[in-house]
């Protein structure tokens, strides 16, 4: 079972693999479905280890936009054909590095908690 930290380093990985292709800019995006894809993909990623986080975790950082994050992953998975690429991209373009910000804290905070737990792998 995948603990608090693990998801929060899944969401990490997401944000920078979705950086990896968004740093092409939007008319990458616009014009190659298969980056569309990889950022689609990677947002329900980060939606699903959102979902996952324990109750305690998210009442502890309630400035984390968990129902917005959750919600995104499931217009992107249950509405798939209806995805506004417009919305996807502002995603990307504006939160995106916040939310990138507080993850990186919150493992921070983790982490100083527990330092003997190793979240390389």
């Amino acid at each position: 079972m995948r603990d608090d930290q693990r998801r929060l380093l899944d969401i990490a990985e997401a944000i920078e693999r979705i950086d990896k292709y968004a740093s092409k800019g939007r008319e990458a995006f616009e014009g190659d479905e298969l980056i569309q894809n990889w950022i689609v993909h990677h947002l329900q990623v980060i939606g699903e280890a959102a979902r996952s986080i324990s109750a305690e975790l998210k009442d502890e950082h309630s400035e984390m936009p968990w129902q917005q994050i959750v919600g995104m992953r499931h217009i992107l998975v249950h509405r798939y054909f209806e995805v506004d690429t417009d919305l996807v991209w502002s995603v990307v373009e504006d939160d995106m590095p916040v939310l990138k910000q507080q993850v990186e804290l919150i493992l921070k905070e983790l982490e100083e908690e527990t330092p003997d737990i190793d979240l390389s792998g």
